[in-house]
């Protein structure tokens, strides 16, 4: 699976796709994949703060629950109503499937994530593929 080079990723494996001052979250294809069928999201509020690699909510699957994991610190402008009644649609895409957007509190923390290429051989040495 390619992951979208204009993102950020996280070793946690979130992905931040950045417009502006504002960042655009989600859960990479190879975590949807690991987690297995999505059965629920909890997320944060609109207005709720968040700090850079501390847990923002959960995702449920069949097989477990994770958290997830701020890339950035920031505050949650919009959460993705749409997952609470559709979860699945995660595993659908979950290149283009968002979870939050959030304000960037401190756009040089993006300097600390992972390119696409950095986040690919991450992978690979985590799985040995």
């Amino acid at each position: 699976m390619a992951y979208p080079a204009n993102y950020k990723y996280t070793k946690e494996h979130e992905w931040i796709d950045v417009q502006g001052t504002t960042g655009i979250v989600g859960i990479t294809d190879y975590a949807q994949d690991s987690l297995g069928d999505i059965v629920y999201v909890d997320l944060p509020k609109v207005d709720d703060a968040l700090e850079a690699g501390k847990s923002f909510g959960s995702v449920e699957s069949v097989k477990a629950v994770s958290d997830l994991y701020a890339p950035v610190s920031g505050k949650v402008t919009a959460a993705n109503e749409e997952l609470k009644d559709a979860p699945e649609k995660i595993n659908t895409d979950a290149n283009t499937t968002w979870l939050i957007k959030i304000e960037l509190a401190d756009a040089t923390q993006l300097d600390a994530l992972l390119s696409a290429a950095d986040y690919e051989k991450f992978i690979s040495e985590e799985t040995g593929k």
